[in-house]
């Protein structure tokens, strides 16, 4: 039996306590302070990166305010009117041109040849046609379109050498802008 009367003190407490659990305690007191430092150095990270990002924001928000630079590129006459002159067929409305000339178009007259002058709006038409009336009435056609302006028979040709001597002619037609 162990009788004990002193006072109990903090040192005599430490004296008393298992070697293990000492250790225990250090240990734990060390990754205690480990950690603290570590979330100290993960903080001091966040802190710079977040400066970093408004930085980079004001960066940002600098350069969008001005307006951007354009390289200045001098394009040669001869070469901004070629350019102009291809957008202007790409441009030209072929689907309406198609599905006007396609209704106006009787089976007893051949289409040869379609070509359109964008600049002024005009389609020169090459057709054959087996008489001189089917030739008058598809012109007469032509200009009830709804599409066209105006449709004018422009030259025509009596095919002496071709068998059944038909007639080839061109109408120039011009078209509405869309």
């Amino acid at each position: 039996m162990q009788i004990d009367f002193a006072q109990a003190t903090w040192r005599r407490a430490l004296y008393r306590l298992h070697p293990a659990l000492l250790a225990a305690g250090v240990a734990g007191i060390v990754l205690c302070a480990a950690s603290l430092w570590f979330a100290m150095q993960m903080a001091e990270q966040r802190a710079d990166r977040e400066r970093q990002i408004e930085q980079l924001r004001a960066s940002q928000a600098a350069l969008s305010k001005r307006p951007a630079r354009v390289a200045e590129v001098a394009i040669p006459e001869a070469q901004a009117s070629a350019v102009n002159a291809a957008i202007l067929r790409l441009n030209v409305p072929w689907r309406s041109l198609e599905d006007a000339i396609g209704s106006a178009t009787p089976a007893n007259i051949a289409l040869l040849a379609l070509d359109p002058d964008p600049k002024k709006q005009l389609l020169k038409i090459t057709a054959e046609a087996r008489n001189s009336d089917d030739m008058v009435g598809y012109v007469q056609v032509l200009k009830q379109q709804e599409l066209f302006v105006s449709a004018a028979l422009v030259r025509h040709e009596i095919g002496e050498q071709d068998p059944g001597r038909p007639i080839r002619f061109q109408v120039e037609a011009q078209w509405r802008a869309p």
